[in-house]
């Protein structure tokens, strides 16, 4: 009897053991509980497997894991940490959600690649930052803005007081790939670079990536800004906003169908132009812009939306020059949950940048433009709780339009004009896998295809040696050269063709369970470029494809550091070194005219660049003091050699600080919750002076003064440096009523600090002699706003 019950029992224990040694996959999607948002880089975290993993893009997780009963744990910056208990029997799909912290318990939690819950990830240069962090940082005339604290990260600086973009590890401003729901942003300012087109009330969550780059992303050399919009409340009806001196914004956001659709609407405009038509001022400087999201669950396996996003701004400088420039773009996208280890995103994306510019005085109206068609396929394969798998396709089509001139009026002596459009196709393959070595030892490799093709309809100037820029060995200066002909090809002929592999890998080794070595390479290829003259009050962005005489820039980039949590994740230490260095960098020839020049490449000639660089960021995570202090000491510099003996190259053929090199950045950022209806924000910024370039004497030739140049960009104009304050008091913070509101009260450059944005040279018409002034734009500017929401 005994032995026939051993005979009955055993074949069901050998099952349990069977199943207990089979993996089985728990997956589903992390959301927000009071409107369903999706909830991307949520840390999810199983300590009876040891097993970790974070929410993707779309709020989508998958682990694997033996039949048992486990703890799951999830964290988020500024939710409540979710801890519940399940027992997997079988494959699983279960959605977690959590809790928005309440304001007087919520602590500004600062996200980066080295963070408590993240340090073991093979991921390292990547800063992520959530809209509650940046909400909290000083309000720049009563508003948020999510570049300004981009800036105050390691390794990235502003181009410059009074321009748009920033640059990152001595990259240029061109070399950063900046997304809005995928889609591409190619302006990223409103106001001389003053406010960024990021509305704060919209935006989700963002990640910059300096190094290490995903093989995902491409077709940029310097970085990557990833940002998301919000998907809109699917339970209630909300409707917020902010009234300014200078701009006003009202986001509203709602349910299409309760708990399977929503949509989410928002606009900011400014009026500043208004007061300066009451002042009799004639100058006149504004901007609007418009962000809408529809999202529909079709069903658990199927998601849609559609997104969009168009934006202007306007500036007109008395009877001298007017200046207009937007994005604009739609995005549609469908979510697909093959099984519960395979997730999938299709994307139909369209992008649009304009630039118009009116010289009054010489009766021209000039416009160009930039679109692209894009198309993308991801897929994310959690193939084990070791590995995890992404691949996919990306093909973007580009349209080119340089210039388009027209007279201003009947009496301009210019002509009509069309500056020859171009186009081009720019396709990648790529695949990256995250794997998990051992406990300690984490690898993310990958490798990305990249091909570009310069497509007709179009004609292509041949030159004598096929040199389209000329040394004249006589005066000893470069010269745009004469075509000697042309060839005309057909549409969609393909007139040039570029190839790159791009080899990524990422490294992270687990010195304990608060310190990690991190490293990582990845090579970058650029094919379109930014041909901006950032001397000029109104920088001309003129969007240019890779061709026979302008190649693609490829950058590569090493990358070592090492990270630290200190007192249980309260302080987190951070430092980094890099070294990058690019092929086929873009240079501009002595005297070159940019504006309507119909062979651009008669000005440009291929040299090569290098940074590197050591950086340093120190947090305080936690309490009701927060904030970071960041340093970079960097180098930035470029070279473009002779093309033979003969030629000397531009400066000599030395290397020769870019425009963007700034030595030393530092950047200081606090952010204290005194009560809970006050809170208080600072920032304070200093930088090295960007390079320039500075008369070194002067002549007289038939009766003109001539300035003397010495080497190229040898100067430096003045150390940028200024302080921010904000302070934001809530009258009612526990009120219980759905209409809450606060006001923002900010100073902008406290101690009116007047930063150069350039600097002039000329002569004294009284003495004759020769004197240089400062030309500033912002000085101290206070702010107040109101803000409310219901």
């Amino acid at each position: 009897m005994r032995n026939k019950i051993i005979c009955t029992l055993l074949p069901v224990a050998v099952s349990f053991a069977a199943r207990a040694q089979e993996k089985l996959t728990l997956s589903g999607t992390i959301t927000v509980k009071a409107n369903t948002e999706t909830l991307s880089g949520a840390s999810l975290f199983i300590p009876e497997a040891k097993v970790a993993a974070v929410s993707n893009a779309y709020g989508f997780y998958s682990v694997s894991l033996p039949a048992g009963a486990y703890t799951v744990v999830i964290s988020h910056a500024g939710y409540e940490p979710v801890e519940e208990y399940i027992n997997l029997a079988e494959s699983t799909r279960k959605d977690f959600s959590m809790t928005e912290k309440s304001k007087a318990l919520e602590e500004v939690v600062i996200r980066s690649s080295s963070g408590a819950g993240n340090i073991r990830k093979p991921e390292m240069s990547v800063h992520q930052l959530s809209v509650a962090t940046i909400k909290k940082m000083p309000a720049v005339m009563g508003e948020v803005d999510i570049l300004k604290g981009i800036l105050q990260l390691p390794g990235v600086s502003n181009a410059q007081e009074g321009a748009s973009g920033f640059n990152v590890r001595g990259g240029a401003v061109d070399g950063n790939l900046i997304l809005l729901d995928e889609a591409v942003v190619y302006n990223t300012s409103h106001l001389f670079g003053f406010i960024s087109v990021f509305n704060a009330d919209v935006i989700k969550d963002l990640k910059l990536y300096k190094g290490g780059i995903p093989a995902n992303f491409g077709g940029r050399s310097s970085s990557v800004l990833d940002v998301y919009q919000k998907e809109g409340n699917n339970k209630e009806y909300h409707v917020k906003g902010g009234i300014g001196a200078v701009s006003s914004r009202l986001l509203a956001e709602g349910p299409i169908v309760k708990d399977k659709g929503s949509f989410v609407l928002a606009g900011r405009t400014s009026y500043a132009h208004l007061f300066l038509k009451l002042a009799d001022n004639p100058n006149a400087v504004s901007f609007y812009d418009l962000n809408a999201k529809l999202n529909y669950r079709i069903n658990d396996h199927n998601r849609i939306f559609l997104s969009g996003y168009f934006g202007k701004d306007n500036m007109n400088f008395s009877n001298f020059f007017s200046n207009n420039y937007g994005n604009s773009f739609f995005n549609l996208r469908w979510n697909h949950i093959f099984s519960e280890n395979l997730f999938s995103n299709a994307s139909v994306i369209y992008s649009k940048y304009d630039y118009g510019l009116d010289i009054k005085y010489v009766g021209i109206d000039w416009a160009s433009d930039i679109r692209n068609y894009n198309f993308k396929y991801n897929l994310n394969h959690y193939v084990s709780d070791k590995l995890v798998l992404n691949y996919g396709v990306n093909s973007i089509y580009y349209q080119f339009n340089p210039g388009t001139i027209k007279p201003m009026d009947a009496t301009s002596p210019i002509n009509p004009d069309q500056i020859e459009k171009k186009y081009a196709w720019e396709n990648a393959v790529y695949i990256s896998a995250e794997q998990k070595l051992s406990g300690r030892l984490s690898l993310n490799y990958g490798l990305r295809y990249s091909n570009f093709l310069r497509l007709g309809k179009q004609n292509v100037n041949t030159y004598a040696g096929d040199q389209a820029v000329v040394f004249n060995p006589d005066i000893h200066i470069y010269e745009e050269g004469t075509p000697t002909g042309s060839i005309y090809y057909n549409t969609n002929k393909t007139i040039n063709r570029f190839g790159n592999l791009e080899p990524r890998l990422a490294l992270s080794c687990m010195l304990n369970d608060r310190q990690s070595l991190k490293a990582s390479y990845n090579r970058m290829s650029q094919y379109i470029h930014l041909i901006s003259n950032t001397a000029s009050v109104s920088p001309l962005d003129i969007w240019a494809p890779s061709g026979q005489y302008l190649k693609p820039e490829v950058l590569d980039q090493l990358a070592l550091g090492y990270f630290r949590n200190v007192n249980k994740g309260r302080y987190t230490l951070e430092t980094e070194a890099f070294y990058k260095k690019t092929r086929n960098k873009t240079d501009y020839i002595d005297g070159a005219d940019l504006i309507a020049h119909k062979a651009i490449e008669q000005v440009l000639l291929n040299g090569e660049a290098r940074a590197y660089g050591l950086e340093l960021m120190l947090k305080k995570n936690t309490g009701k003091l927060t904030g970071w202090l960041s340093y970079t000491l960097s180098r930035a510099e470029q070279r473009t050699p002779g093309r033979n003996a003969e030629e000397p190259g531009i400066n000599n053929g030395a290397w020769y600080r870019a425009n963007y090199d700034k030595t030393h950045n530092l950047a200081l950022t606090a952010a204290f919750q005194l009560t809970k209806k006050w809170s208080f924000g600072g920032i304070f910024t200093y930088q090295t002076g960007k390079a320039a370039n500075y008369p070194s004497g002067k002549y007289r030739y038939q009766g003109i003064t001539v300035a003397q140049y010495g080497e190229r960009n040898a100067s430096s104009l003045p150390a940028y440096h200024h302080l921010d304050l904000s302070a934001t008091y809530t009258p009612h913070p526990d009120s219980k009523k759905k209409w809450k509101s606060e006001w923002v009260f900010s100073i902008y450059n406290v101690y009116n600090r007047n930063n150069a944005a350039s600097i002039l040279f000329e002569q004294n018409r009284e003495t004759g002699l020769s004197e240089a002034k400062r030309i500033s734009i912002f000085g101290m500017i206070p702010g107040v706003t109101y803000n409310f929401n219901f």
